[in-house]
């Protein structure tokens, strides 16, 4: 079934739950990168531009027990309301008679933004009581938050039971460029898999193996492929209860997985600590591998030039730190200057090219670390499925 969207609903005169991702990091209470902020933007102005009155909801990092004054959604409110021209108040609560008040008395145009919704246990729980509190201040759900989609809680999922319901713009553009990207892919369909443990992919391996032309490995998770081929990877990251596995695939796709030839390696995990480059058969017992070789990065950087569409989910190195950053700052920058379609999956990687600047040149950058991962594992995301119920 297609998920419903927003352009197929009259909202004049509605009052609209919207239930974004502003998540964003903060640094002593100032906004770090506000590009969940401005990706929900578009939802917000279409829905004020059609006559609504919108209540924002979202959670921000991850308070226990309560109320926590350092996760308070302030900073964001301030925030949209420089994005959006105008006011956007902070409520006390995202439930209660005060709050309910407020949101009956919203004339449309306005906005206002619900105070941290996992202040309540019963948000992650997804307590039907709390969903159906949340609920009672709207008369229409709309869901715009790509990176919670992957949660079954109150505010993402639990409020569809009780509401008309939709997904907003980002979530829309997420779903149209990952699963295009999976489903109807512009060939080669180059995958670029990257972070520390094998296990931690391998869902997504099995759904993405048998569709692409290539699958690029590297990051931690390479050491445990060389260790299956019999090389030595010295102290480097092994996740031993997976290379049976690894050898499994090798054996089974000779042609399609590309390792790197060389990596980086160092005596010990620091920034300062010196970097060598070997061969990815010839590392001392001694040292560490902790980014892809320059020759290696080159051949990555030339299949994802020839490639038709790319995805790219985990870093090569350790980005963080500059010695052991020019495997991942390799791939960005050939994504960038690729004519492919290149989707970046959130998380790390999306944290790279922002970092190296190429945020911009990309096809897509998904907001969503966790949910797409489970999105390319081919896995239902409870707050997508759960859209329409009431309609």
């Amino acid at each position: 079934m297609a998920t419903p969207s927003i352009r197929d609903f009259d909202f004049t005169g509605k009052k609209v739950l919207v239930r974004c991702d502003f998540n964003v990091p903060l640094e002593n209470g100032a906004i770090t990168d506000d590009r969940r902020i401005s990706e929900a933007v578009p939802t917000i102005d279409y829905l004020l531009n059609h006559g609504a009155a919108v209540i924002l909801c979202s959670h921000l990092g991850r308070p226990k027990g309560g109320p926590s004054p350092e996760f308070s959604l302030r900073p964001v409110a301030n925030q949209l309301s420089s994005l959006l021209y105008r006011n956007v108040r902070l409520l006390p609560d995202c439930v209660g008679d005060e709050v309910r008040d407020t949101c009956q008395s919203l004339a449309a145009g306005e906005v206002v933004l619900l105070e941290n919704v996992r202040f309540h246990p019963e948000e992650e729980k997804n307590d039907p009581a709390f969903a159906q509190q949340l609920a009672s201040l709207a008369d229409f759900y709309v869901n715009d938050a790509f990176g919670t989609a992957h949660r079954a809680h109150a505010s993402t999922a639990g409020v569809a039971d009780y509401l008309p319901s939709a997904a907003g713009f980002l979530i829309e553009k997420e779903i149209k460029y990952l699963g295009e990207a999976i489903h109807d892919p512009k060939r080669p369909l180059v995958a670029v898999m990257g972070g520390s443990k094998v296990h931690d992919k391998i869902a997504l391996i099995d759904n993405m193996l048998p569709k692409v032309d290539r699958l690029l490995i590297g990051g931690g998770m390479v050491f445990t492929f060389l260790k299956a081929q019999g090389h030595e990877i010295g102290k480097s990251l092994l996740d031993a209860e997976s290379v049976e596995y690894a050898a499994g695939l090798l054996a089974a796709n000779p042609d399609k997985i590309v390792l790197p030839s060389d990596v980086v390696v160092a005596p010990e995990f620091k920034a300062d600590s010196p970097a060598t480059v070997v061969g990815a058969d010839a590392m001392p017992a001694d040292q560490i591998g902790l980014d892809i070789g320059p020759a290696s990065s080159a051949s990555f950087a030339a299949i994802i030039l020839g490639a038709g569409t790319v995805i790219w989910n985990g870093p090569m190195g350790v980005f963080e730190m500059d010695a052991f950053a020019s495997g991942t700052k390799a791939v960005a920058k050939a994504m960038a200057e690729s004519d492919a379609l290149t989707i970046v999956g959130g998380g790390d990687s999306a944290a790279a090219v922002d970092k190296f600047g190429y945020a911009d040149d990309m096809t897509h950058v998904s907001t969503g670390g966790g949910a797409s991962l489970e999105f390319l594992e081919g896995k239902e995301l409870p707050g997508i499925a759960a859209l329409g119920k009431r309609n």
